[in-house]
């Protein structure tokens, strides 16, 4: 090979073809796969594949990315790990499962990690071929049918991609320059990625560049970007807005999105370039997570310490997005966020379940596995009709059984240090400090943990009213005007009672659109007097029974009139949604009759 300028090395293999494998020999001594190779067959430290990325027959031409960030009816994502996904754990399997999901009212497919990684299985957070697939799920081209066929369906896809730390089995990048790292900078998972010492620039071109290949390469419709908090860059370009502008450079005339987890809820990420921000379009809302569990389990240990689950807490998050945005957060022992008050309601994704907070439980347990049916169901009717993105994890939409555990599959020197690193991370919860529960924790390294975690589609139909009350409350987002503003000022709330709250979504019409959520995670609550002012229908119309989660039809026991002649009554364990109706004649008098 020969030598060009930034350390770099080329030469011209005329007789490669697709399907040729090589490694590089560096320096004369041992060989390795190329750091930028499209496909290892036989896993990262095997040979490198020659792929030839334009034989693929695409059908997405009239495609035109994700703008739904942007439109009404806004999006809604679903989170889902290939390998668990289905039995078969392959592209070609989780195909075969799309249309139920664009039935239910998916619009973004966010795959977890997909780069290469050592061992069988995996969440692929700790993966170390940044342009390969893994070959755990397929081809390259099998991952660009998954692409296309979601396309077809009207739903995006996005990648999880990690540039934050590289697995510890399998990196060979220091061997082709000690300048990859920054000595001056840990993560939680290893040497932090050098985006601005000495010769950082070939760095940083190998990140950007991969972030526009999915883009281009597979057609990926955005990122998820992981971690970014510990993403160090002191440039005056930050990496983060270099990727952006790659991945929408790349996009072309297709939309694209980026989405940031990012642990400190640093707003500069989603503020616009011209705002001094990076440009990403939102960012993971742990805040209403937390809050959200606190409220189901009645536990608020480690990272729960500063939630407390009340209705306050959930009327801020749907009106602001953060509830921590620069105040005291005492089980960091710093102020937690910066200003969020004037953002869209789009740059915040909203959960309660994703991969790490289900596999954070000590079994793996699903939220609807760790509360009543009652306060789930009604809990989901929030998280789903609130002002910003919501997000599902696979499996959500029919209370899946199997469980999401933390599973990697590590060389023997590793393992131990995996299982001890697993468990002392759980001990931050006091209860699972208790040494009786160690047992109760699953070896990520046991090829079982893995198996347990694959979803049996067939609890789609087993939990069909579960399926089903999903799909209605995702038709009410995309099909009433008042669910599907996104600014400042479309929703206000009131307390009603320690466990109960009103939220009003303001429609475009003086008054006809509004929408009221009634929540009650308590007992039923008989609201006598009732002087507040959301809880007043618009002029001469009264509020009507549109959507209950104690609907019969989701295993519920009926739901009464709740604005009666007795005043308010509003259920316990339920959540209902209101709307106006012209009030009967008999129910109102003129200003002449009143005395």
């Amino acid at each position: 090979m020969e030598p060009e300028s930034d350390g770099y090395w080329s030469a011209l293999v005329a007789d490669a073809v697709s399907g040729t494998r090589y490694k590089f020999r560096v320096d004369g001594g041992d060989w390795f796969p190329d750091p930028a190779s499209r496909y290892q067959p036989d896993g990262p430290h095997g040979d490198s594949e020659v792929i030839d990325p334009f034989t693929f027959s695409w059908t997405d031409a009239d495609w035109r990315g994700v703008s739904a960030f942007e439109s009404k009816s806004g999006a809604v994502i679903y989170e889902l790990h290939i390998g668990t996904f289905t039995k078969e754990g392959s592209w070609s399997a989780a195909i075969e499962q799309l249309p139920p999901l664009a039935e239910l009212g998916i619009t973004v497919l966010e795959v977890m990690p997909v780069n290469d990684f050592s061992g069988e299985f995996g969440w692929g957070y700790d993966g170390v071929n940044e342009y390969a697939p893994t070959h755990l799920y397929g081809t390259p081209d099998e991952f660009r049918g998954f692409v296309d066929r979601a396309h077809a369906l009207g739903m995006g896809v996005i990648l999880d991609v990690v540039y934050n730390h590289l697995g510890p089995d399998g990196n060979y990048l220091p061997s082709f320059s000690r300048h990859y790292f920054a000595a001056k900078h840990e993560t939680d998972w290893g040497e932090a990625i050098n985006f601005y010492a000495e010769q950082s620039g070939p760095v940083r071109e190998y990140f950007i560049a991969n972030a526009g290949y999915w883009i281009e390469e597979f057609h990926l419709d955005g990122l998820r970007l992981d971690a970014t908090q510990n993403i160090y860059d002191q440039s005056e370009d930050h990496i983060l807005a270099a990727i952006a502008r790659e991945v929408r450079r790349r996009a072309g005339k297709r939309s694209a999105v980026l989405i940031g987890e990012n642990e400190t809820q640093d707003t500069k990420l989603v503020r616009r370039p011209s705002e001094g921000g990076y440009g990403l379009d939102a960012l993971w809302n742990d805040d209403f997570h937390h809050s959200a569990m606190v409220r189901l389990t009645g536990r608020n240990e480690a990272y729960y310490s500063d939630y407390r689950g009340a209705p306050q807490e959930f009327i801020s998050a749907a009106k602001y997005g953060y509830l921590y945005q620069g105040q005291w957060y005492a089980w960091q022992r710093l102020r937690r966020g910066t200003p969020a008050l004037k953002l869209p309601h789009s740059c915040f994704v909203n959960f309660i379940q994703n991969h790490d907070q289900v596999a954070n439980s000590a079994r793996g347990l699903r939220a609807h596995q760790l509360t009543s049916p009652g306060i789930y169901k009604a809990m989901t009717a929030l998280t789903l009709l609130i002002p910003g993105i919501p997000m599902l994890f696979m499996g959500q939409e029919f209370s899946a059984s199997s469980p999401f555990l933390f599973f990697a599959d590590q060389a023997d020197n590793i393992a131990p240090l995996v299982r001890e690193g697993r468990r002392k991370f759980l001990t931050q919860f006091r209860s699972l400090a208790l040494p009786e529960m160690w047992d109760s924790f699953a070896d990520p390294c046991d090829i079982g943990t893995f198996f347990r975690c694959k979803l049996d589609h067939g609890e789609r139909e087993t939990n069909a009213h579960i399926f089903e009350m999903h799909k209605d409350l995702l038709r009410l987002r995309r099909e009433h005007a008042a669910f599907q503003r996104n600014e400042p000022g479309s929703v206000d709330g009131a307390v009603l009672s320690a466990d109960a709250f009103v939220l009003r979504f303001f429609g475009p019409d003086n008054g006809s659109d509004d929408r009221l959520l009634m929540v009650n995670f308590g007992v039923d609550l008989a609201l006598n007097p009732a002087p507040e002012p959301l809880l007043a229908p618009p002029e001469w119309d009264e509020w009507n029974v549109l959507w209950s989660s104690e609907s019969p039809a989701y295993g519920g026991c009926g739901t009464a009139p709740l604005d009666t002649v007795e005043n308010w009554k509003v259920p316990g364990q339920a959540a209902i949604v209101l709307q106006p109706a012209p009030r009967e004649r008999t129910n109102f008098s003129s200003l002449g009759d009143r005395e």
